[in-house]
């Protein structure tokens, strides 16, 4: 007992850091469970807003189905009298010779409940289907008389399926031939809109249950986190630590915000716009092949193809700009000149990188800073300077180490040395700010004004020789 006893006491360190981590687990929880509410919720409003728009879309393919048959046989209905046995005999004719698809077809029954048509399901023919009821108790033929005796309407109730024989749930739109006391309609079963709206559900249901996952694994390296700290720590050290941690945290938060802004960007600016033209190719399509014209969708087609072909290539590109793997491996002046050669690539600009080798190499947060500065630049430049030429230059002296990107473009607003307002250079800006560097941009606008960007950072961010653990790799890259 006494053993136990020993085993299950707490330090205070350690109970600091319980005390620390039940809050955070119940806050943890907390936010778990309202993430999960909010996500459902909206997702359910946009699974039923999906739902109506196709069940919408089916009820309006149905209508112009009943108003073209109606128009096909309007002239024989328009001059016959109510007892004309030889035009209804006509109308029934070209309403039995109505079939499409696996399972649409044209019926037609008396208000007295007898079906006159009903090409795919000969049985109901010349029988009364009068107080007849789907397998949900939901009245249909009954339904249908009543509708039509108000002149239209749709109805939707369970119905066997002619091409499997399984029943499904239809939808029915019925016109009424007030003088012939006649009751026309055709149905499309919805059963693939069922599915659809299933499967989103299903979908929706297996992310909560992802996104509850990655939070609770979240919570416990967190809490492990939390008690590997508190054993290791003392009351000073974890004052000190609390202290580094947030001014740790805050780093990490604008680092974040920073790249979401980036990404975001490139999201909206160059992905959002080719789904934009997919779908918009892909809705083409669409239209084109519900009104039976094949060949002429095969363009559209393609064209969203190529379109999503391009997307993908953005992902990997945009994926690839989050991380460069050159950078960690081969250093600065390698990931920047395969940055500088991708731009070249891509865009068709002529793109120069030169540098010199280093007595001291940068440390770390500078080589990231310069990289991405590099990365801004040249976005920039491709989308708004209308640059030919663009030349990267990177090298040390007895101040620093100073980066110049020049371009021959149209130049921007900006005053001498004072970088503008853009989200873009207020990046550049705050990036060189943390490491006590500078940045200037020298610009004139006009055809052939361009634009200097110059960073320069001081001695203290270059390592001194004997703490390169590489000698072989070229400095400063």
């Amino acid at each position: 007992m006494q053993k136990l006893r020993h085993l299950v006491s707490l330090t205070y360190a350690q109970k600091l850091s319980l005390v620390a981590a039940i809050p955070l687990v119940v806050a943890v929880a907390a936010i778990a469970m309202l993430v999960t509410y909010e996500a459902r919720a909206t997702a359910e409003r946009e699974i039923e807003a999906l739902e109506r728009s196709l069940i919408e879309a089916k009820k309006e393919e149905l209508r112009n189905y009943v108003t073209q048959a109606r128009n096909g046989f309007a002239y024989i209905y328009g001059r016959a009298e109510p007892d004309d046995e030889v035009a209804k005999n006509l109308v029934s004719q070209i309403l039995s010779a109505m079939i499409y698809g696996q399972d649409g077809f044209f019926f037609v029954y008396d208000y007295d409940g007898n079906n006159l048509v009903s090409p795919r399901q000969t049985q109901f023919i010349n029988r009364n289907w009068e107080g007849l009821t789907d397998s949900d108790g939901t009245p249909i033929v009954d339904e249908f008389i009543r509708l039509a005796r108000q002149g239209a309407g749709w109805h939707s109730f369970m119905w066997q399926k002619p091409s499997t024989g399984e029943e499904a749930q239809m939808i029915a739109y019925v016109v009424g031939l007030q003088d012939w006391r006649w009751v026309v309609g055709t149905g499309v079963f919805i059963d693939d809109i069922v599915a659809t709206v299933a499967n989103a559900r299903a979908e929706v249901e297996a992310r909560v249950q992802r996104t509850f996952m990655y939070i609770g694994a979240i919570v416990v390296a967190a809490v492990l986190i939390v008690f590997a700290s508190g054993m290791l720590l003392n009351i000073r050290e974890r004052r000190l630590a609390d202290a580094k941690l947030k001014e740790l945290t805050q780093r990490v938060f604008d680092a974040q915000e920073e790249e979401r802004g980036r990404v975001a960007r490139e999201l909206h600016d160059g992905i959002s716009q080719i789904l934009v033209g997919v779908r918009y190719a892909l809705d083409n399509a669409r239209r084109r092949l519900s009104r039976g014209d094949d060949a002429g969708a095969r363009d559209p087609l393609d064209k969203g193809i190529d379109h999503l072909g391009t997307a993908i290539t953005e992902v990997r590109r945009i994926s690839r700009d989050l991380r460069p793997g050159a950078l960690d491996d081969l250093g600065l002046g390698p990931a920047l000149k395969a940055l500088t050669d991708d731009f070249r690539d891509r865009t068709g600009i002529e793109t120069e990188f030169s540098t010199v080798v280093f007595r001291n190499r940068l440390d770390q947060d500078s080589k990231i800073a310069l990289y991405r500065i590099a990365q801004e630049a040249l976005t920039n430049i491709e989308r708004h300077s209308g640059a030919t030429h663009v030349t990267i230059d990177l090298r040390g002296h007895k101040k620093g180490a100073t980066m110049r990107i020049t371009d021959n473009g149209r130049g921007m607003r900006t005053d001498l040395g004072t970088p503008s307002t853009g989200i873009g250079l207020r990046n550049m800006q705050e990036r060189i700010e943390q490491l006590d560097g500078s940045l200037r941009i020298l610009s004139s606008r006009g055809p052939r004004g361009g634009t200097v960007i110059e960073v320069s950072l001081p001695l203290s961010h270059l390592l001194p020789p004997q703490e390169d653990a590489t000698p072989n790799r070229k400095a400063g890259t």
